[in-house]
């Protein structure tokens, strides 16, 4: 069993959403871990809880709720309730976002549907303004507080993800966005662009519709990008969120409206 370590972030209080994702499990077991109080959420009760129950058994402190993060209402509810249980918001990250196969990857441009380049900007883009949002004007309040965002390579421009590309586009822009009008109320927003963590569903899928579109294995299309890093490694969901849960400490506290380059050298800023 592991140990609280309560260093970067104790009596910190953290709300996650998409909280039963492979990347939202990661950063709230080690935000947990580093002494954070988190607050889990996404649209699967069950999901959400099992984290939560995983955190209590290694000593953390975690609650789990049931919220849609495109639903502007319950969120707002959702974090008054967080902000009036402990009287603070400290961290704020919005993990959700729709499966690969739904958002077309592995379709070229001219063959992408509409509906399908839509879904990641009609679904991710607003929950990520949502929440950001909804936690910015409790922040502002106490004068502190950092938002975090996760984007991931593809918003470089790659081929066949036309559709997350531009959504992860409009992430990033939201995050420069939010960081000028924030900064003065002390309130920070940076991100991690990170590069393929191979424990996400959606690389799990790239990697079989890569596999079967060249007829090789997936072992062979993990080295396969391990190959095009610098690094000749795959980042990982617990590289992820130990630079999250950095960013969200004090130690990071001059940075903000920036984005860290994660990829293990997959692209170079």
């Amino acid at each position: 069993m592991n140990t609280v370590s309560t260093s970067l972030l104790q009596n910190k209080r953290a709300v996650i959403f998409g909280a039963g994702g492979a990347v939202g499990t990661a950063v709230a077991k080690e935000f947990a871990s580093q002494g954070a109080t988190v607050f889990l959420s996404g649209r699967k009760l069950a999901a959400i809880e099992k984290v939560a129950q995983e955190i209590h058994q290694d000593g953390g402190v975690a609650y789990a709720a049931e919220v849609d993060a495109l639903d502007e209402q319950a969120v707002n509810a959702y974090l008054e309730r967080v902000v009036q249980e402990g009287e603070s918001i400290d961290i704020l990250l919005n993990a959700m976002g729709p499966q690969a196969k739904d958002y077309g990857n592995g379709t070229g441009t001219l063959e992408l549907p509409l509906e399908q380049y839509l879904l990641p900007l009609s679904t991710l883009v607003p929950s990520q303004f949502i929440t950001a949002r909804a936690a910015a004007r409790h922040m502002i309040r106490q004068r502190s507080g950092v938002i975090l965002f996760v984007t991931a390579i593809p918003v470089r421009g790659s081929a066949s993800a036309t559709a997350i590309s531009s959504a992860f586009g409009a992430m990033e822009s939201l995050l420069r966005c939010l960081a000028i009008d924030l900064g003065p109320t002390g309130v920070r927003v940076v991100g991690i662009r990170s590069g393929a963590m191979a424990e996400t569903r959606t690389i799990q899928q790239s990697v079989e519709n890569t596999a079967r579109r060249l007829a090789i294995s997936k072992e062979q299309v993990v080295s396969m990008f391990e190959q095009r890093s610098l690094l000749k490694r795959l980042s990982s969901v617990g590289d992820t969120a130990r630079l999250a849960a950095f960013l969200a400490s004090d130690g990071a506290q001059t940075l903000t409206g920036t984005i860290l380059n994660a990829s293990s050298g997959s692209v170079i800023d």
